[in-house]
This record gives C-alpha cells, sequence and structure tokens, in this order.
C-alpha cells in the first residue's frame, strides 16, 4: 500500500496528466521566459491541479513549482513539481515531457513520482518510489542493470550546454565515448526512466534544475543505483548536474569525468 503521501503524489500526477492529454496537440496560449524557455497556460493549470491536491490534503508541507514558486519552502516537508518537465517537446507535440512530483524532507529526497502521460501511444508511463520501499512500474519492482565495464555501457546525454563550455570536461567526455559500447540522447524522463528499468546503463546531464530531476533521483535510487552530481556530490535544491548509474560504472564513469 503506497503511504498518504505517495498516493496523494500520485492523484496529483493523475488531474495533471488529464489536463495535459485534454490540450496535448491542441491550441493553447505559449509565452517565454527570460531564459527564452517556454510556458503555456497547460504548465500552470497542471501546477495548479497538482498544488490544491497536495495542499488541502497536506497543508503544512512548503510547496516549490516551476511555475508557481515557493511557498513555505522552510517546512521541514517540501514539495518539488515540474508540472511539464519538457515544456518545448509538449508545445511542438513529441511525447518527450512528463509530470514530475517529488517529496523532499529537511533536505532529503524521498518520494518521487515521474508521469509521462502521452509517452507509449498515449498509453502513459509512471514510475514511483519512495526511500525503502523500491521504485515501481506497473506493480513490478525495478531494478538497474548491472553493467560493470565501460566497453560494455550504453549512454545517455541530456542538456550538455555548461561541460562543453569547460574544455579540460569536454575533452575527457570525448575521450570517454569512444570506449563506450553505445552513446545516446534520449534525454528529458525517459532516459531515466530507460535506466531505472534497466534498459539503459548511466546518465550525463550538465545542465538541468532540481525541479526537473528530484523525483528521478529517488526513483533511480530506489532501483539500486548512484545519482550525483557531476563532481559526486549529493543532490540538493541547487543541483545543476548528474551522474547516474549503478554504483560500479558510477565510481568508474566519476573518476573519467568528475569537474
Amino acid at each position: 500500500m503506497p503511504s498518504p503521501q505517495l498516493q496523494a503524489a500520485l492523484d496529483a500526477a493523475e488531474a495533471a496528466n488529464a489536463i495535459i492529454r485534454r490540450a496535448y496537440r491542441g491550441n493553447f496560449a505559449v509565452d517565454y521566459k527570460s531564459d527564452a524557455s517556454p510556458v503555456t497556460e497547460v504548465d500552470v493549470a497542471a501546477e495548479k491541479a497538482i498544488s490544491a491536491i497536495l495542499k488541502q490534503r497536506f497543508p503544512a508541507y512548503g510547496f516549490y513549482g516551476e511555475e508557481t514558486g515557493r511557498d513555505r519552502a522552510d517546512a521541514d516537508y517540501l514539495w518539488l513539481v515540474d508540472p511539464i518537465d519538457g515544456t518545448k517537446s509538449f508545445v511542438r507535440g513529441y511525447p518527450m515531457f512528463s509530470v514530475q512530483i517529488a517529496l523532499m524532507h529537511r533536505g532529503e529526497l524521498v518520494l518521487g513520482v515521474s508521469s509521462a502521460p502521452c509517452w507509449n501511444d498515449s498509453r502513459g508511463e509512471i514510475l514511483h518510489a519512495e526511500k525503502g520501499q523500491g521504485a515501481w512500474l506497473d506493480g513490478e519492482r525495478l531494478k538497474l542493470a548491472n553493467a560493470s565495464e565501460i566497453a560494455k555501457t550504453t549512454l545517455s546525454t541530456g542538456n550538455l550546454a555548461s561541460l562543453a563550455r569547460k574544455p579540460d570536461a569536454w575533452s575527457r567526455l570525448g575521450g570517454l565515448i569512444p570506449r563506450l559500447h553505445r552513446i545516446r540522447g534520449y534525454g528529458d524522463f525517459l532516459h531515466y526512466h530507460l535506466l531505472a528499468t534497466g534498459r539503459i546503463d548511466a546518465v550525463i546531464e550538465s545542465d538541468v534544475n532540481i525541479l526537473d530531476i528530484a523525483a528521478l533521483t529517488v526513483i533511480v535510487r530506489e532501483a539500486g543505483g548512484v545519482f550525483t552530481d557531476l563532481s559526486g556530490g549529493a543532490v540538493g535544491l541547487d543541483t545543476t548536474s548528474v551522474l547516474a548509474s549503478n554504483a560500479s560504472l558510477h565510481a568508474q564513469l566519476l573518476q573519467e569525468i568528475a569537474y
């Protein structure tokens, strides 16, 4: 049985999913933030639906949303929400976007729900996890692949702009790539879902926001993985990069590309 917090997050994700599915590939207003990233009326409506459920069930918890900002951010428990992670994909009509809901307790991520409502022929895909309770998809407990050699590793990369601006780090990544079995760029929620379900072996990104990865951090860890930033540091509110894999590969990859 899910905890009350996990059930609330799952219900909030489903409320957001319903709003997103109705609007997907339809007509909606698009605006742009100061960093030129798009935001739609659907993002805002989905976040308000999530917030309403979470605040109604846990009024003492804080809330940090991509669109509506922070409320009671100093509370012991803090919800972290991105209503549409991958808005550019949503705007352009392809299904590589997701609803991300996580819960942090005194700085530690303890719960995550990652829901891709229009993925898989619009059937959707929802992964969820709680600290100490495993990571799950459709009632099946998830486990990372057990690859232990770089030569047998499939690596997926996401946003790499900051890494590319660091010549030494970019050179180290370039030196790693020919030694891998395969490199891909699935991006957004997808490569973390593939990692948690054992279908790829590692993920590297250098330009993320905590709201993009908080839920996925819990999911990957509960599936047996190690999830840090690119220096090996713990994931927190200020994290902007990711190295995620199983323990054996994580240690090897960190030695190769840490910056």
